[in-house]
């Protein structure tokens, strides 16, 4: 069904009003449930007893991240990391001993922290040699601080190498190293390999409920932890088994009913903590620092795993008393009461104010303003190179545009993009403000499309992008339904953004990132698809 376009002004605003100031309702409801404390469980240690180990690796500065080959840490940062770890743990896991890490095992002692060595094992078989001699020889010459030779890290996961290929390399660490030798891998590779059970010492299994195939939410991630741990230690009867990696995200994109949060990160480490001491769990915990570049590879997730901020080197949150996601409001409420004061001044000086129009133009940039704080306190945390900057920050930029440019219209119909760009280029030709708006309309609608069809065929890395496209959806989705033109290229931009959508929400239909993603897409592609096109007509 096609609806025609709306032409009651006084309606628009109305819509407006109501769309944008309910919309900013919303955020500041969400903003204020994020500063509320919640009670948890409290991890009390015995004295003198810390966490018994930590994965660590040292690229948490800016532009340090192992991927690039000659990246070398210095030995003055990895002595102050192990500082720091020193104080909650009494033991770190390595995955490497290149790039300034075979420091760690004669930087550790002094501290009294203790070894797992890793040898990284990869598709490449003479860096595999070279990589596990050097770990032998580094383990066999601090084997009172190594606990032992971790030989490879979810190779087999990465199909990188065979079952018969792991077993040789273990079996040759096991001939010449000094220290115990083991293998980790995701507990359902070990399943599937258990023959290199009779190769290792102990087993070494990673038990991660945020990254399982079927994400567990929170509330049931402790209880699946035990199940698994009890099913692996049957498997494996008479087997020493090491929980070797575990954890939760404290940021990034919800995978269904799993949820990254700095709250439930909290929630998770102090309850696990508490049932391992009280199983006897042997374990380690990712990580000990959060990991920036780590989101090259798994979205910005992946770089946030750590229990102490890259930056500061402080805990994230305490082991005991209540935590909160955020510390305050402060900032998005300031945004808000600049973008909603800028937008009233500019929609107040112009011709023809009334006070309907000003009111909802002036909740139109309250929500830009909320939002644009939102979205650089995001844009910290997701994204992760010049490019990414220039393209979402370019985004970003035309979605601050829509209120601004809205205080300068009153209401005429908006061209197609196509004819909106020509009337801005010939600036004699008058109706600027409109086309600007029909110019920025187009923008947007491409921008969103192509979003929506990356997180549709490539979904498990990628952020929902919601916040881009908020302002874009509540301005353009009331906008759209008065007086608007469109063109078989908007239609196709909007179906696109409707499949879309429609495709990522229904594979995963209670997880709320995936419900405001789509309600965001709805808001933009509805009214290009079901309002008839009003025929624009320029004006001398």
């Amino acid at each position: 069904m096609i609806f025609a376009p709306r032409t009651d002004r006084s309606q628009l605003w109305l819509a407006l009003l109501i769309a944008s100031t309910a919309m900013l309702l919303l955020l500041a409801a969400m903003l204020w449930q994020q500063t509320r404390p919640v009670p948890m469980h409290d991890l009390h240690l015995a004295d003198g007893e810390k966490l018994r180990c930590v994965s660590y690796a040292p690229y948490h500065r800016p532009g340090q991240t192992p991927l690039i080959e000659d990246t070398r840490i210095e030995r003055e940062q990895i002595a102050a990391d192990l500082a720091a770890l020193a104080k909650i743990t009494d033991c770190v896991r390595l995955y490497s001993i290149d790039q300034g890490l075979e420091h760690v095992p004669e930087l550790a002692r002094p501290l009294g922290l203790k070894v797992l060595l890793g040898a990284w094992i990869g598709y490449e078989k003479a860096k595999n040699a070279r990589e596990l001699e050097r770990a032998i020889t580094l383990a066999n010459a601090n084997a009172d601080v190594v606990r032992a030779l971790i030989v490879g890290n979810e190779v087999l996961l990465r199909r990188e190498r065979t079952e018969d290929e792991m077993r040789e390399l273990i079996r040759h660490a096991k001939q010449t190293a000094k220290v115990p030798v083991t293998y980790a891998d995701v507990w359902e590779f070990w399943t599937r390999h258990d023959s290199l059970a009779a190769e290792v010492d102990f087993v070494t299994v990673h038990i991660l409920p945020f990254w399982e195939d079927e994400p567990v939410d929170i509330e049931l991630a402790l209880e699946h932890v035990a199940e698994t741990r009890r099913h692996v230690g049957e498997h494996f009867a008479g087997k020493q088994i090491l929980i070797g990696e575990t954890g939760w995200p404290s940021a990034g994109r919800q995978r269904e009913e799993s949820k990254p949060s700095r709250v439930n990160q909290a929630r998770y480490i102090r309850e696990f903590v508490h049932r391992a001491h009280a199983e006897g769990w042997d374990y380690n915990l990712i990580e000990a620092i959060d990991q920036p570049w780590k989101r090259r590879l798994e979205g910005t997730v992946g770089g946030f795993w750590g229990m102490l901020d890259a930056d500061s080197l402080q805990p994230k949150f305490p082991l005991a008393g209540t935590v909160a996601e955020r510390e305050s409001v402060t900032g998005p409420l300031g945004g808000a009461a600049v973008g909603g004061v800028l937008a009233f001044l500019l929609a107040a000086t112009g011709r023809r104010t009334r006070c309907l129009r000003a009111s909802a133009i002036a909740a139109s940039g309250a929500l830009g303003g909320m939002v644009a704080v939102l979205h650089w306190e995001h844009a910290h945390l997701a994204y992760r190179d010049a490019l990414e900057w220039s393209l979402l920050g370019g985004i970003a930029v035309l979605a601050a545009l829509l209120p601004l440019t809205l205080a300068r219209w009153y209401g005429e119909p908006v061209p197609e993009t196509g004819l909106a760009a020509r009337i801005l280029w010939r600036t004699e030709r008058l109706r600027s403000k409109a086309a600007s708006l029909g110019m920025l309309r187009g923008l947007l609608l491409f921008a969103a499309a192509v979003a929506a069809l990356l997180l549709w065929v490539d979904p498990r890395y990628r952020d929902f992008p919601t916040l881009l496209y908020l302002v874009p959806a509540v301005v353009l989705g009331v906008v759209g339904w008065w007086r608007s033109g469109t063109t078989r290229a908007e239609i196709t931009l909007a179906l696109v953004i409707l499949i879309g959508v429609v495709a990522r929400w229904s594979s995963e239909p209670a997880n709320p990132q995936a419900i405001a993603w789509l309600l965001t897409g709805l808001a933009l592609a509805l009214p290009v698809l079901l309002v008839r096109p009003h025929q624009y007509e320029q004006r001398e």
